[in-house]
């Protein structure tokens, strides 16, 4: 699965217990009619994915869904999910005009005229 959108908030690595669990946690807010706001963690070695990224950069993220179950001491069941990223790309803006991984076309002023061109020369193409 993923999620596009623009980078609202990188957190700080975060480090947990005594065997030193890492999370570090990613809102991205969608473009859309109802933008949502949504938070992403980065757990273990992926904490150091986010590292060259910065708010307001436009991104995809690949992410797993996760669920747990949980019993509090009352003995009832809880469960728990969250989002956790696994891959994250830049993205082009939107409306940069360009197909991704394309290089820009020039316009057709960048190009000057042919003035010396022989119509009888024939050229060795075989079509």
């Amino acid at each position: 699965m993923e999620v596009e959108g623009k980078i609202k908030l990188i957190g700080e690595t975060q480090t947990f217990g005594s065997n030193g669990f890492r999370k570090r946690e990613l809102v991205v807010t969608t473009e859309e009619q109802y933008p949502q706001h949504i938070m992403v963690e980065f757990v273990q070695d992926k904490t150091d994915l986010l590292n060259s990224f910065t708010v307001g950069q436009p991104v995809k993220v690949s992410i797993n869904l996760r669920g747990r179950e949980w019993t509090n001491p009352q003995g009832e069941v809880k469960y728990f999910n969250s989002i956790q990223g696994w891959r994250i790309e830049s993205l082009q803006p939107a409306g940069a005009g360009q197909t991704q991984g394309m290089p820009p076309v020039p316009p057709a002023e960048a190009f000057e005229p042919v003035d010396n061109l022989n119509e009888e020369d024939h050229d060795d193409l075989p079509f």
